[in-house]
């Protein structure tokens, strides 16, 4: 048998390098490179087309017993999944470290055991005290939930085998598990995929809702080989500034249920508060109304957020270099909505600061947003406020021209129903306005005239 030969994992993204280097070569991180020991390859041949066990197809159309949600106690919880808990399912979450991943799983798992539900929580990251004394400060110590503290797979399959199958498995956390077959420590990619593969096995033959939370790395990726999340039927991705009171659960993969789907929680005194209405609190504290500042109803998922963006511009001397700082958008985004600006419209950005923020924290994705931004730039600009009461929505082209989005119908509704009496958005979605004060704009040039022309 040949001498096996060394090789290195890269502990982000799960390439093998021969030879170890400072920095990753597939996705440029440094010193995430680290060896591990190679699989036994044997010289000789196996064919596999025959000794093995056949399998039974089924039809499509087969009669089964449906999938019955398991509600979690907590509505926001449940919207992100899709419904709740579906029997059998592996759900991976993560989010930055102390956003609340934990504490929102301890409410959730107490509220399953208060209905009835058998709920484990094994907790590789702190002592059972540990948890208990959290469950203390957020009042659910008397929840019939079975704790335990434990970092081994074989010792934590071994003891769900010895009893009945609960309804709902929480590991806290996948990074901290090892499998004995495997060689390496805790958090290694192979270590992380073998004890995942082995607890996901187990959820699915014994019909348990099992709960992974995974660390994130410095860019906000769950770390760990990239096969984890093809290998669990719901990702989902816990958000949010330590500084900011709310925090936002997003769905980013569910095989059932929407994708993109969001939660909105507040942190309190005594846990995670759901927010029922996200529009209201990313709103409460708008004052008067200001230069630079637009309202942009977003769509998450399947409901409306409405959300404040806020534009400083600042002129700046001859000859000093302007900045461009963006919190919450893309700022890729911002500098090409910059270029029409100036290209399609005759505004000068050149010479000026600009500064965008999206109030709240909030993270914008939605393309639908370059009108509102637009709007928020050309009034901090012009130094003149948008008119009161309005929002704005729309995708600009590289031509100046404001396209059509998606949900045109649940956006006016949102901002109707918070007494936003008009909207600015596309010509082609002015049918499915509510009321009379929607206004149609086709280019930028028709915004631009708008705010600076009556300045």
């Amino acid at each position: 048998m040949a001498k096996p030969k060394r090789r290195y994992v890269c502990q982000a993204c799960g390439s093998l390098a021969q030879r170890w280097q400072g920095q990753c070569a597939d996705c440029g991180e440094w010193n995430t490179l680290a060896e591990e020991a190679p699989e036994t390859v044997f010289s000789a041949k196996h064919d596999l087309s025959g000794g093995g066990r056949k399998i039974a197809f089924e039809p499509l159309d087969k009669a089964g017993a449906p999938l019955v949600r398991r509600s979690t106690g907590i509505a926001e919880f449940d919207r992100a999944l899709g419904g709740g808990l579906v029997p059998g399912s592996a759900i991976l979450m993560g989010g930055d470290p102390g956003i609340g991943k934990s504490t929102l799983l301890l409410q959730a798992a107490a509220r399953v055991a208060q209905g009835g539900g058998e709920v484990v929580y094994i907790s590789g990251e702190e002592a059972a005290g540990q948890v208990r004394l959290r469950a203390e400060r957020l009042g659910l110590a008397g929840a019939p939930v079975r704790l335990a503290s434990a970092t081994s797979v074989r010792d934590i399959l071994t003891t769900l085998g010895g009893m009945a199958a609960p309804a709902l498995v929480v590991i806290d956390s996948i990074q901290t598990m090892h499998s004995d077959q495997i060689e390496g420590a805790p958090g290694t990619v192979s270590q992380v995929r073998a004890s995942a593969f082995e607890l996901i096995r187990y959820a699915k033959e014994c019909g348990t809702a099992l709960v992974l939370v995974g660390h994130v790395t410095k860019d906000g990726s769950i770390a760990g080989p990239r096969v984890l999340e093809h290998m669990v039927d719901v990702v989902m991705s816990f958000e949010g500034e330590r500084s900011h009171q709310y925090r936002i659960l997003r769905s980013i993969k569910n095989r059932f249920g929407p994708v993109d789907e969001i939660g909105v929680f507040a942190m309190a005194g005594a846990g995670l508060e759901e927010v029922g209405n996200p529009s209201l609190l990313f709103l409460s504290q708008r004052g008067e109304t200001v230069a630079g500042s637009a309202v942009f109803p977003a769509i998450e998922g399947t409901r409306p957020v409405l959300v404040e963006i806020q534009a400083l511009i600042v002129r700046l001397a001859s000859g000093a270099t302007p900045r461009r700082a963006v919190v919450g958008w893309d700022s890729g985004r911002l500098a090409m909505l910059l270029a029409v600006l100036e290209a399609r419209c005759g505004l000068n950005f050149s010479s000026c600061e600009v500064y965008l923020n999206v109030a709240g924290g909030y993270r914008l994705a939605d393309p639908a947003a370059d009108l509102a931004v637009a709007a928020a730039l050309v009034s901090a600009l012009a130094d003149r406020p948008l008119p009161e009461g309005s929002v704005w929505f729309g995708e600009v082209s590289l031509a100046g021209e404001v396209r059509p989005v998606a949900h045109a119908s649940l956006r006016l509704r949102e901002a109707a129903k918070l007494g936003f009496g008009e909207a600015c958005g596309p010509a082609e979605v002015a049918h499915e306005a509510l009321g009379k004060g929607y206004n149609a704009i086709t280019m930028l040039s028709k915004l631009v005239d708008r705010v600076i022309a009556e300045a």
